[in-house]
């Protein structure tokens, strides 16, 4: 399929992905950006000065696609609200027992509007969800250990500031093997606040009532944040009727870089989807790629 119109996309939030985002589009050669949605249109940083900044994507022209770069828990509404106007979405929603009702719902509403809606696709849930589905198909058998880090959850570190009391925050995922985790968090009180009511409402909540947590006040969550991640993927099992296949997928990464970096390659994908909801194990790999599928073909089979 020939493209020579660009894609016109808008970065929807401008925190870790969204910054990331613009210069993901930047570097992209099938891309234009239309512009970025900001709560606040008028705190415009130095690289934003080139793109319109505005309060709503109504204000934007000819948007092809929004990358959704908002908290997990305001994408179904926002995603909504952009699908109805005509305009795919994309986005890194990441509450993996959440992700089927989001695609029913999500998927509703695109078809309706003849758009098309990816969610989820960020690197986990997402490309990592794409390595795990092509390990179960060489190894139909067998079990798969997912480990991440050590690094700093965006998600989990998101949901703990919006908890009341919590001033600054930092959520760090340490693996302790086959696919079990410690969440370290550190945070900032606001003033009034008991720490131990903080506390207990960050491990109540769900993003870390099902894992080991840990809570820690500090005086300065800065000195301790550093954007690296990670993730090591195992799978051991059987192929056909022969034992002990061992596959392996290992990743160190800035974690809001590559976030940013594959929400804009599933950007590309929409523009071959019919209109519905996918998450990424459903779009053909070859369409988050720029240009001919033949050249790919050609270079990378």
């Amino acid at each position: 399929m020939s493209e020579t119109k660009k894609i016109r996309a808008a970065v929807v939030g401008y925190g870790n992905i969204g910054h990331y985002a613009i210069q993901a589009l930047e570097a992209a050669p099938d891309f234009e950006i239309a512009g970025v949605v900001r709560r606040d249109p008028s705190n415009v940083p130095y690289e934003l000065r080139p793109y319109r900044v505005v309060a709503s994507i109504k204000e934007l022209e000819d948007v092809d696609v929004a990358l959704l770069c908002t908290p997990t828990r305001l994408v179904e509404a926002t995603a909504q609200e952009i699908l109805a106007l005509g305009i795919a979405t994309v986005d890194s929603f990441d509450i993996h027992t959440m992700i089927l009702p989001l695609r029913e719902a999500l998927g509703k509403t695109a078809r309706e509007h003849g758009v098309v809606s990816v969610i989820a696709a960020g690197w986990d849930p997402g490309s990592d969800s794409v390595v795990r589905t092509l390990m179960e198909a060489i190894v139909p058998k067998g079990i798969t250990y997912t480990n991440f880090g050590p690094g700093m959850s965006m998600g989990h570190t998101v949901a703990v500031k919006a908890i009341a009391g919590v001033h600054r925050a930092l959520s760090m995922t340490i693996p302790t093997g086959t696919g079990i985790h410690r969440r370290m968090v550190y945070i900032e009180l606001e003033p009034g606040y008991k720490a131990e009511e903080v506390i207990h409402a960050i491990k109540t909540d769900d993003y870390f009532a099902h894992d080991e947590t840990h809570v820690t006040v500090v005086n300065d969550v800065d000195q301790l944040i550093d954007m690296g991640h990670g993730v090591h993927m195992t799978r051991k099992g059987v192929s056909g009727q022969t034992q002990n296949q061992l596959l392996e997928f290992n990743m160190k990464i800035n974690n809001p870089a590559l976030t940013a970096q594959i929400l804009v390659s599933s950007a590309r994908a929409t523009r071959r989807l019919t209109p519905g909801c996918y998450t990424m194990q459903e779009i053909p790999v070859i369409d988050l790629l720029p240009g001919e599928r033949e050249q790919w073909i050609g270079k990378l089979c």
